[in-house]
């Protein structure tokens, strides 16, 4: 009797669904490892000894400083502004195929943010603690749940002892969340190019299609110190910011007004109206409440869907910073400046009529019972270093709440379903040989 890959399918996916004892203590174990931007050295190390125990050859990779500068993406992130590149290894690995079908790769990062204040914390951020349905832990969601289904769906065709004809590669990589430069743009510029690529990022079972361009900036505002009681003889720094974060707000509101980007929206109706934002994150002034202020510092993200280059939102910015000295006789003589650093990220679409774009979402329709969406847009993903070398690259994820806040958790049930889309995936796109 012939066994057709539908009936391989169930197969595996009958497989993952009798093994999630294991895919719920692999998360369990990659939450525990504490791995904050910068600190990724120990769950790399934890993640190699899994490739060996797949019997594969995996490999540690450190970033290469001079192979990332000769890059259009390349920029210095606030992780390696800190740390430097030294112990922080991507780990890489890849299970051969026969020979003759398409290759693919898997890749996620094991970088998390950081969980304070940890006093908001109901549960141990690195305790991988489950109740009902749900994994809890800092990166449970982002994304090591997502690591962990990956891993299990490769798993699930050695077990069952089902060779491809693609070659997989596998890959976990380092600071993702701080723009995954040393991380998944490095090995995208040294490692064989694959024809098309899954990240297991949280998407809520949507189908992830786009990115969003993502580019940090300071601007820098000085005055004149003085002692609070002659405050009129000083120039206040934070009051002349102020001048300039009323400048961004309206930018932001005259920007979201024009921008639209119905992927986003339609995934989340919530988005409407919020495509585009400039969040203030961070504003930094004076030392003592009775010296007038010298210096204000403002740091802020800018983020935007496909349609605009980093260039043409750049000169938007700089335009309505400056326009903050209109009528401030300081100003036009002290012009705020403005500094471009950290996240540079171009944005990206596929093409939704892709070969693999289109088998994703019949797989994911089929495992999960309903058409996914598609979705992304609104942030920077690791996916846009595959698309902009001309790779298909989707983010397929579970569900998660509260990520990068405070008792982040994961669902286990959506997570296997994710293994199941994934390993159906590969018999698919890569074909099987025996």
């Amino acid at each position: 009797m012939k066994v057709t890959n539908k009936d391989l399918k169930a197969f595996v996916r009958n497989w993952i669904r009798q093994n999630e004892d294991r895919l719920i203590e692999l998360i369990q174990d990659l939450v525990k490892i504490p791995s904050v931007s910068g600190e990724e050295f120990n769950i790399q190390e934890f993640v190699y000894d899994v490739f060996k125990n797949m019997k594969l050859k995996p490999e540690m990779i450190i970033p290469d400083l001079k192979i990332l500068q000769r890059d259009v993406d390349y920029f210095k992130t606030t992780s390696f502004s800190r740390l430097g590149y030294k112990n922080r290894p991507n780990v890489v690995a890849t299970l051969k195929g026969a020979g003759g079908g398409k290759s693919i790769c898997l890749t996620g990062h094991v970088d998390v943010v950081s969980p304070e204040p940890l006093e908001d914390w109901t549960r141990n951020p690195w305790g991988g603690e489950i109740e009902d349905d749900l994994l809890y832990g800092r990166g449970s969601g982002d994304m090591k749940a997502g690591i962990a289904a990956m891993f299990i769906a490769v798993q699930a065709l050695q077990q069952l002892d089902i060779q491809l004809k693609g070659d997989i590669q596998l890959e976990t990589t380092i600071e993702e969340e701080d723009g995954g430069v040393g991380g998944n743009l490095f090995l995208r510029l040294v490692r064989p190019k694959v024809d098309a690529a899954i990240n297991p990022e949280p998407t809520y079972h949507n189908l992830g299609v786009a990115s969003g361009g993502v580019m940090y900036f300071r601007v820098i505002i000085k005055g004149v110190p003085a002692h609070a009681a002659t405050a009129h003889f000083g120039v206040n720094a934070i009051e002349k910011m102020m001048l300039v974060v009323k400048a961004l707000q309206d930018l932001n509101k005259r920007r979201q007004a024009a921008i639209s980007f119905n992927i986003v929206e339609e995934a989340d109706p919530r988005m409407k109206g919020h495509a585009t934002t400039i969040n203030i994150g961070t504003i930094s002034s004076g030392d003592w409440p009775s010296t007038v202020p010298a210096k204000a510092i403002l740091e802020t993200r800018v983020g935007w869907p496909p349609g605009e280059s980093r260039e043409e939102v750049q000169k938007q910015v700089e335009d309505a910073v400056m326009s903050a000295s209109k009528g401030d006789q300081w100003l036009l003589k002290n012009r705020p400046i403005v500094e471009w650093f950290g996240w540079y990220a171009r944005p990206h679409l596929l093409n939704l009529e892709d070969e693999f774009v289109l088998l994703m979402k019949k797989n994911i329709t089929e495992v999960v019972g309903e058409q996914p969406k598609f979705a992304g847009g609104s942030a920077g993903l690791d996916t846009r270093f595959f698309a902009h070398r001309g790779t298909p690259a989707v983010t397929f994820g579970p569900h998660v709440q509260r990520i990068h806040s405070f008792d982040e958790c994961v669902s286990i049930r959506s997570t296997i379903k994710v293994a199941e889309t994934i390993s159906s995936t590969l018999i698919d796109w890569c074909e099987v040989s025996r």
